[in-house]
Formats: structure tokens, C-alpha cells, sequence
């Protein structure tokens, strides 16, 4: 046998044993309503199987997961996103209501099939109206496939699932944001690390604020905080997501440096940081080194950045054994930066850097979207817009009806590309008003896309605010970041070089972001503010691409909306 061909036949077994290991994981899901004491004050929450948060799904790159999803809510439907998952080939499984599939009715189940072709820290969340706000979401974690090993080495795994959380419920939020006026739903009132806070008691009193009292906490309560129990001179792993509703977030660990090496499912260039700020939609990984006073334990704090920090600290504990875990740490809890400080968080993102050997950026792109991002009224309804759309959702999901032809379903005319050059993004604009629109940015496959975000001013006067951007459906480079409006100028300073891959990522106050995608994933795709409120109030657009090449969409996903009035007429047909 040639040499060639004996080679031939070993890749090829590799192949078929690569294909082999992979496993596909089934999951049995109720989703319902729950008395659950996240904070020590007991509220209803959405839980999954009964608890809260939902169950951690945790497979290999290659794995099929199988979720068969029963609605238990009895008055409202449901959908989860599988937040981070690309879905390549089943795109009526990415868990968007009236995008990619028809809400799950009440009682029904419906079975969402599809591939982690990635390793990395993700996450699944409720994509429903405001149901992520009413608790539904957890951790979803991907390990390299079977025989591959990390670039990184570390002795132990840890997980958070960061989130805020609101004594007031989320269907009497959507009736306040949905008001005229406005009544803004406020600051939440408890952070919450693996859905446990504490409310109105600290458990860092004596350092923190002396006017709560000490969290008198006992293992078995609901909101007992979930200790980290290490061992000295050892390297972890720490995975971290936000699915704050609202909340940006910073992360520190008392006395420890951390090491970035993941971010929202892609390696990037090691770089160490004393603290780690995360918006609503990433994920990190971090490796930390227990080499400080082993006869210690010492805090891990999250607090709010970008807006007004009235929520305490979240706390927990790392557990140095054999030390005892009622031991607290003999120093105060690590102070966040200025909660506007944010030339402390641009440096940070700044720092995020792909690892070498990774996908590169196509060097030039075949089209440039740019979304301004403002702040408007539409008949005394306060709403967020993009290019002065602010953004209604049809009744028949837009996978099945651009899929299918289906006439009258959306608005058919193309939403801008851009916003008039005149305007002034640094003051309020001199006419505040928007229009509704549900219209779709169309998109040649197998293109480069160029997005730019553009910041604003407000409706308040000096008010701009921080907005991080998911795309569903895709990774995309982020090319930079800058100051003040966007203009041809800029270009010349994108990162083509080592750009991170991102699907999530923010927009400074009064700042733009770029990002550049490749449109190779057939489908109906979500890019939205992940901020719970603003998404609710309008704050996205809606990107097709190849959807004529979507095949084997289940028939419960589009029986809905005149999508369903034509599966019956087929049925009977």
C-alpha cells in the first residue's frame, strides 16, 4: 500500500472516530411558575423542572442536544435561546419568538434539536417578552471534543451564571415600560451569582455598609450563597455569563489576579486584569492562581457599572480548605471602579485580542449597515429605535414567512442603512419622534457585512447610555472602537490583525462600535440591544440570509400566523 493512501485511510479513520465520540445528550423540560426565595424575600420566578435557575446542559464540541420542552405556564407561550449557539443548519431551533419559531402555547411541547459545534462558556435563556427578566435562563457549557485538550492548563472548574433581579414581577414591568408616560422600572433591587442574593443584609456588614445588618445565612436556604472551595497553589478556571436584565457588571476576586483567556466561545490573547467588567450577553473564562495566604478566605464581588450603582454587591466566598467557610475574609470586599468610569472599561475591551491561529477577517466588505442607536417618542410612548425605527415584532415568525413567500406578513420596504449625515449624535435630537416598523435588512450569502453601532444622545439632555449588541446566529470580528460620530476616516484604523470574535459586544455613550460578519448561515436572525427593557421598547433589527436554503423545518415551529393558516391548508389539501 502507498504511502499516500495508507495516510488517506488513517485521516479517514480519524475522521470516523471523531464522528463516533460525538453524543447527542437529551433533556426533559417543564417550564412553569415557582415560589423561590432568590434573595431571602420569596417571589415567583420561572423555573425549569421545578428550581431556579434552569438546569446546566453540558456537553462536547460535536454533541447533538436534544431539549423536549413542555410549556407549563397555562396562560402564555415560551421559547428559549440558546444563547452563543450559531445553528448551523437549523436555524428554526435559535428560540426567538415570531423570528425563527411561534411561541410554544400553553401546554404544548415542542422539541429543539441542534448541534455545539464550539467549545466554550455559553448560556439559555427565555426569549418571550420579558421572561429572561422573570428568571428563565441557565448555563449551557461546552468541553473541547473527546481527545482534544485545551491551550491552557488548570487543576479545577468553577461556574457563574451572573443576573439582576426585581421584587416587582416581569409582566408588571412590561405594563410599566409599556406605559404613557414611561414608568421606568428602577434599579434592581439584588445581584445574583447562580441565583442567589441577598436582600437588605450584607454578608460583608461590618466593612460595607454598616446600616444592614449581617446575612445570618444557614447552607440549606434557597438564597445561601455557593462558596468556592479551593485548594492553595492551584490554577481554576473560572466561566462566567451575564444574563442581567439590565445590570453591567464588574467582577473581582479579593487579592487575586485573573487571567482572560475565553471570550463568549473563542480564545483570545492571555491577558491579566485585577478586575473583569461583563455586560448582559458575554461570557468569559478567567484562570485564577490560589497563591495568596492559604489560611484565608477572601471575597468574590460583582457590582454594577455604567449606571448609577444603587444595588449592593453581590457577594460570595472563596473557601481557601481546609478552612472553615464561616470564616469570613479579614479585609473588605474589592471596590469596583466609578460606575462612569469608562475609560477603566474601554481599556479592558481594549485588551480583548484574538489568539493567534484564529479565523481572520475578510480584508474588505461588500456592504456597510450603520444602526444609530437613540432614545424617541411615537404618540407619547417613549421607545428606543434604530435609524428611527423602533422595532414591533409580527404576528407570523419571518423564517417560515420569507421561507414560504407569504404576502403581508412584514413590512417589505428596506430598512435604512444609515441615518441622515446632519445628524448630531452628541445633543438631543430636535425632532424626538420614530415610527414603528418590522422590516428586514436582506443579505446576499456568503457576503462580508460590515456593521457599525452608533451611540447617541438621548432624550434626556447629556444622557447616553451603554448598549451591548448580540448577533444571533454568528460570530463577528470587532474591528474597533471610537469616539463621538462614525466617519470614512476611521476605517483606516480597524483591526484587521487579530480582531476577537465576539457574539456580543458594547457600544460606549456617545461612541460607535464596528463589527464585520460573513453571511454563511442560512436563516432569520435576531441583533438586538440584550438590555431586557430596551429590546422590549424596540431596540433592534431583523438580518435574512439564504433562507430559500433552509430545509426540514419542524411543522410545529411555524404553525402559527399565516404560516399556520397554510400548513392546515395543506394538511387538507
Amino acid at each position: 500500500m502507498s504511502s499516500s493512501r495508507l495516510l488517506l485511510l488513517l485521516l479517514v479513520s480519524f475522521m470516523l472516530l471523531g464522528h463516533s465520540l460525538a453524543k447527542t445528550r437529551h433533556f426533559k423540560w417543564e417550564v412553569g411558575y415557582i415560589h423561590w426565595s432568590t434573595d431571602g424575600e420569596e417571589s415567583v420566578v420561572m423555573g425549569i423542572n421545578g428550581a431556579f435557575p434552569g438546569p446546566t446542559i453540558r456537553g462536547r464540541a460535536g454533541d447533538i442536544i436534544v431539549v423536549e420542552l413542555t410549556n407549563k405556564l397555562h396562560t402564555e407561550g415560551v421559547v428559549i435561546h440558546w444563547h452563543g449557539i450559531r445553528q448551523f443548519g437549523t436555524p428554526w431551533a435559535d428560540g426567538t419568538a415570531a423570528i425563527s419559531q411561534c411561541a410554544i402555547n400553553a401546554g404544548e411541547t415542542f422539541v429543539y434539536r441542534f448541534k455545539v459545534d464550539k467549545a466554550g462558556t455559553y448560556f439559555y435563556h427565555g426569549h418571550y417578552g420579558m421572561q429572561r427578566s422573570a428568571g428563565l435562563y441557565g448555563s449551557l457549557i461546552v468541553d473541547v471534543a473527546q481527545g482534544e485538550n485545551e491551550s491552557f492548563h488548570y487543576d479545577g472548574e468553577f461556574n457563574l451564571l451572573l443576573s439582576d433581579w426585581w421584587h416587582k414581577g416581569s409582566h408588571e414591568q412590561e405594563v410599566d415600560l409599556s406605559s404613557n408616560p414611561l414608568r421606568w422600572i428602577g434599579e434592581p433591587q439584588t445581584l445574583l451569582i447562580n441565583g442567589r442574593g441577598q436582600y437588605n443584609c450584607s454578608m460583608a456588614a461590618q466593612f460595607s455598609n454598616p446600616r444592614l445588618p449581617q446575612c445570618k445565612l444557614r447552607g440549606g436556604e434557597q438564597y445561601a450563597p455557593q462558596i468556592l472551595r479551593v485548594r492553595p497553589n492551584k490554577t481554576y478556571r473560572l466561566r462566567l455569563a451575564s444574563t442581567t436584565a439590565l445590570a453591567s457588571l464588574n467582577l473581582a476576586i479579593g487579592g487575586h489576579k485573573m487571567v482572560v483567556v475565553e471570550a463568549d466561545g473563542n480564545y483570545v490573547q492571555p491577558f491579566s486584569v485585577q478586575d473583569i467588567d461583563i455586560y448582559s450577553g458575554e461570557s468569559y473564562s478567567i484562570l485564577f492562581t490560589t497563591n495568596q495566604d492559604p489560611s484565608k478566605n477572601y471575597w468574590i464581588s460583582t457590582s454594577v457599572r455604567g449606571r448609577e450603582p444603587k444595588t449592593p454587591q453581590a457577594l460570595t466566598l472563596l473557601n481557601y480548605l481546609p478552612n472553615s467557610a464561616s470564616k469570613f475574609p479579614t479585609l473588605p470586599p474589592p471596590i469596583a471602579p466609578l460606575w462612569n468610569d469608562y475609560n477603566h472599561s474601554k481599556s479592558f475591551s481594549n485588551k480583548i485580542l484574538a489568539l493567534m491561529g484564529s479565523p481572520k477577517p475578510p480584508i474588505k466588505n461588500n456592504r456597510r449597515i450603520i444602526l444609530l442607536n437613540t432614545q424617541n417618542k411615537i404618540d407619547g410612548y417613549t421607545k428606543w429605535a434604530i435609524n428611527n425605527v423602533s422595532l414591533v415584532l409580527p404576528t407570523t415568525p419571518y423564517l417560515g414567512s420569507i421561507r414560504y413567500g407569504i404576502n403581508n406578513a412584514f413590512d417589505t420596504r428596506p430598512p435604512p442603512d444609515n441615518f441622515p449625515i446632519d445628524y448630531d449624535v452628541m445633543k438631543q435630537a430636535p425632532n424626538s419622534n420614530a415610527t414603528y416598523g418590522n422590516g428586514v435588512y436582506m443579505l446576499k450569502m456568503n457576503t462580508t457585512i460590515d456593521i457599525i453601532l452608533q451611540n447617541a444622545n438621548a432624550l434626556g439632555k447629556g444622557a447616553s447610555e451603554i448598549h451591548p449588541w448580540h448577533l444571533h446566529g454568528h460570530d463577528f470580528w470587532v474591528l474597533g472602537y471610537g469616539e463621538g460620530k462614525f466617519s470614512e476616516k476611521h476605517v483606516k484604523k480597524f483591526n484587521l490583525k487579530n480582531p476577537p470574535l465576539r457574539n456580543t459586544v458594547v457600544i460606549y455613550p456617545y461612541g460607535w462600535t464596528a463589527l464585520r460578519f460573513v453571511t454563511d448561515n442560512p436563516g432569520v436572525w435576531a441583533f438586538h440591544c440584550h438590555i431586557e427593557p430596551h429590546l422590549h421598547m424596540g431596540m433592534g433589527v431583523i438580518l435574512a440570509e439564504g433562507v430559500h436554503l433552509v430545509k426540514n423545518i419542524p411543522r410545529e415551529a411555524l404553525a402559527c400566523g399565516l404560516t399556520g393558516k397554510m400548513l392546515m391548508t395543506n394538511k387538507h389539501n
